[in-house]
């Protein structure tokens, strides 16, 4: 029964083939996400923001990475936790100060590259499980908001914990992460179509 299962949950399926498709819906839904943010924050604050649903939850955490960077003196607290992350790197990894322009090009790409990571491991998790497409992309939308931004994200320090930021940035965090994985699926499914 257990391989009957998993052999008819793949249906010829390849993973190679999956991650390659999961990695074009995650980066297309990272852009779709940084639109739909750029929107939203503009609406709701007359400021266009992006890089992720963390582009609202600015200030500087007092642990992990975040600290050690305002130790350093090159944390601002208007950072979010992708620049936040590409400044990290930039500081701990390669000991180079970044400029102001250097951290947005470098948020930006932390951003993309973890769309990317995350859809690339999605679409590779479809071909396994089929189940992992429910909700049309939007409970693996959900799953990554929880996992990344209320857990993984203020833990490393990159940003402050959940419960020190508003409920609706939190909103704003789910909504982000639903567009994300909706996007996700419908593109992952298209790419994995013509493949």
């Amino acid at each position: 029964m257990r391989r009957e299962r998993r052999e008819g949950g793949r249906r010829g399926g390849s993973v190679w083939k999956g991650l390659a498709a999961g990695a074009v819906g995650g980066l297309a839904a990272a852009w779709t996400m940084n639109q739909f943010q750029a929107l939203w924050s503009k609406l709701a604050e007359g400021e266009e923001r992006s890089h992720g649903a963390q582009s609202m939850q600015q200030g500087t955490p007092q642990h992990g990475i975040g600290r050690k960077l305002e130790l350093r003196g090159s944390d601002d607290a208007d950072d979010n936790a992708a620049v936040r992350a590409a400044n990290a790197i930039s500081e701990l990894v390669f000991d180079h100060r970044m400029t102001k322009g250097e951290k947005e090009a470098g948020g930006a790409v932390a951003h993309y590259a973890m769309g990317v990571a995350s859809g690339a491991i999605y679409g590779a998790l479809a071909e396994l499980l089929p189940e992992a497409t429910v909700g049309a992309g939007t409970a693996f939308g959900v799953s990554v908001w929880l996992v990344a931004d209320e857990l993984i994200v203020p833990a490393l320090g990159l940003s402050k914990s959940p419960t020190k930021y508003p409920l609706e940035t939190h909103a704003y965090s789910i909504a982000s992460h639903l567009v994300y994985g909706l996007t996700t699926e419908v593109v992952r499914g298209t790419v994995r179509a013509a493949l």
